[in-house]
């Protein structure tokens, strides 16, 4: 059921949460991800570090959750999807939220100066391309003026976040890989005529579950 302040509260008990440290971890994760994934799995020694930014920010009256629809170069295993800004960890970055505020403004051009970091969700590992990737939420009291990296990022989505608790925005659907191969029954997040699936998907079900404690 979305709330009428046009979601502000479920933020509300996401930043408690978060102070807390009390996260519901991959069991809120799982409930989105394909049945392949259902068993936990620990990233292994050599898994590659990455992190990504949930940022939240106002619209007049919605709260909004930043996605971006990534490019599609040849070979690329997450071309097209949709996710968070984010990307690998450079030597350079002195912590995985230093990673996450420097892709997002690398990416859609958001000053790490401008972003209030509110915590840090449960890392995910993602087998396909070895990465342990650590999840930031972060608010910003304003629309960010966006400047895409044309290179990395096709377009963003600026979704309600109060969409994501409407009885009808989870849905499954059968999804083709980049390799061709098809998966079943895919859980999907649709808001706003938009789809989120795989990692992302399992990110937000954790925010989600933050939001309705």
């Amino acid at each position: 059921m979305q709330q009428p302040d046009g979601g502000f509260a479920y933020l509300d008990r996401i930043r408690q949460c978060l102070r807390a440290g009390d996260l519901p971890g991959y069991a809120s994760q799982k409930t989105m991800g394909h049945k392949l994934r259902q068993p936990h799995q620990e990233a292994p020694p050599d898994a590659r570090l990455a992190s990504v930014l949930a940022l939240f920010y106002p619209i007049e009256t919605q709260l909004r959750l930043l996605f971006i629809q990534r490019t599609s170069p040849p070979g690329d295993r997450h071309g097209g999807q949709v996710s968070f800004p984010g990307g690998s960890a450079d030597p350079e970055d002195a912590s995985p939220a230093a990673t996450a505020l420097r892709e997002a403004a690398e990416e859609v051009g958001v000053p790490a100066s401008t972003v209030t970091l509110l915590g840090k969700l449960t890392p995910l590992y993602i087998p396909i391309s070895n990465f342990l990737v650590h999840p930031f939420v972060g608010y910003t009291p304003q629309r960010p003026d966006f400047v895409l990296q044309a290179s990395e990022v096709q377009r963003i989505l600026e979704l309600p976040f109060a969409g994501f608790y409407a009885d009808d925005a989870v849905a499954y659907r059968d999804k083709k890989l980049y390799n061709g191969m098809i998966l079943k029954e895919v859980p999907h997040w649709e808001v706003a005529g938009e789809s989120v699936w795989g990692a992302t998907a399992m990110m937000v079900g954790e925010l989600v579950e933050m939001g309705r404690r």
